[in-house]
């Protein structure tokens, strides 16, 4: 018998992947070019060129020994002091090598942060909705996620709300900005807000609490919107980058945790995070994308083409009466379930060979996930599936 704990995962798998192997067998019966899936978030943007031909000169003038081999658990030195000097050259920050440890994805830094940090019991915050892999990170390590309530006109935490859920056991708090699944991105302002009730917590409780910013979306803004960079806002920050989406590159498994020096108990930290990569069974960042990545630190992939996306899907949604949240940034659209029923909707948008994914699973109920990182022409081709659904509900009338 395997591990209730590994059953219970399965009997309660997640959502978007349930939803993408659905469009699999959707796309074998009716033909993929009838199936619209906005299931998951994954880049239809090519790499940037620069990629493909960093991995090329890499393989063919480099010392294979040194590409394919063996480094130091937190990465090359080289590579980890480029992203820091890109870092400060960007955000005025003073990191260097210690600060940064290079990690398999954001999913990948996630958990090491959250090893070496937690003790059972621990509680972790989080503004709801969130990405759903979110509680099974924190349950891998016997900590508690708490979810904290956002305000529902704008999905933006709500400061009373998120002090009254801060006990003494509260070790860290995950955001996420710009915002799987909301697009939402959380202001100079909302940020300052949230600093300031983290200090004001720290000492009355006299404890550490860690500000873990997710930031895999951190390129996709638009409209001229911003994301401010936390570490200079709160002391407490460690931040969790990846390549998925600034290089499309989700399978490619490459990030970097942020561990700065005014943190409480820094040296710590960063030497058991360095540690918790290797018990975790990461052991090092894959070293050729590394290498590959520290070439390509200026280059973004085509954002333009996400926000074209994102333009035609909610206007179209919006002109059929659906209510949805504009974006600012990432590549999702949150659109409220006509009658409120997010998994009805979700079953009854399959008539119309439209996967979505039900927002019960970000801990939104009554709100469906469309992930709009996907070609064009599938778009401008389910936007009649769209109307008829919105006719269905009795919406546009």
């Amino acid at each position: 018998m395997i591990s209730k704990k590994v059953i219970s995962l399965v009997e309660n798998g997640s959502a978007i992947r349930a939803m993408f192997e659905e469009g699999s067998r959707m796309a074998e019966k009716y033909g993929k070019e009838n199936v619209y899936d906005y299931s998951l978030g994954n880049p239809s943007v090519p790499a940037p060129v620069e990629v493909e031909e960093s991995i090329v000169d890499i393989i063919k003038n480099s010392d294979p020994v040194e590409v394919h081999g063996y480094m130091n658990n937190a990465g090359y030195p080289e590579v980890r002091k480029a992203i820091a000097d890109h870092l400060n050259m960007l955000y005025g920050t003073s990191f260097n090598t210690r600060n940064i440890l290079m990690t398999v994805g954001a999913a990948g830094g996630l958990n090491v942060i959250l090893k070496t940090l937690l003790n059972p019991g621990d509680e972790v915050l989080t503004f709801a909705p969130y990405f759903v892999e979110y509680r099974s990170y924190v349950s891998n390590y016997e900590g508690k996620l708490i979810e904290v309530q956002t305000d529902p006109e704008t999905f933006l935490p709500d400061k009373e709300s998120f002090k009254r859920a801060i006990t003494p056991l509260t070790k860290a708090v995950i955001i996420n900005t710009p915002n799987n699944p909301t697009g939402v991105i959380y202001s100079e302002d909302v940020i300052k807000e949230i600093a300031d009730v983290l200090r004001e917590k720290e000492k009355e409780y006299e404890t550490s609490i860690y500000l873990i910013a997710d930031e895999p979306y951190r390129e996709l803004a638009y409209d001229g919107n911003e994301v401010p960079y936390l570490t200079k806002y709160y002391h407490n920050t460690v931040v969790g980058y990846s390549y998925s989406k600034s290089l499309s590159l989700p399978g490619e498994r490459i990030g970097y945790l942020v561990m700065p020096d005014d943190m409480d108990d820094a040296s710590m930290i960063i030497n058991g995070a360095a540690v918790a990569n290797r018990v975790l069974g990461f052991v090092n960042a894959p070293s050729l994308i590394q290498k590959v990545i520290a070439r390509c630190l200026d280059c973004t992939t085509d954002v333009k083409r996400y926000d074209e996306n994102r333009q035609l899907l909610y206007n179209a949604l919006v002109s059929y009466g659906y209510t949805c949240v504009k974006p600012q940034g990432a590549f999702y659209l949150w659109v409220q379930a006509p009658d409120g029923n997010d998994i009805e909707f979700v079953e009854t948008a399959k008539k119309y060979h439209l996967l979505l994914v039900a927002g019960t699973g970000f801990a939104g109920p009554g709100y469906v996930r469309l992930a709009y990182c996907v070609d064009k022409e599938m778009i401008k081709r389910s936007l009649p599936a769209f109307e008829a659904l919105a006719k269905e509900y009795g919406l546009g009338k």
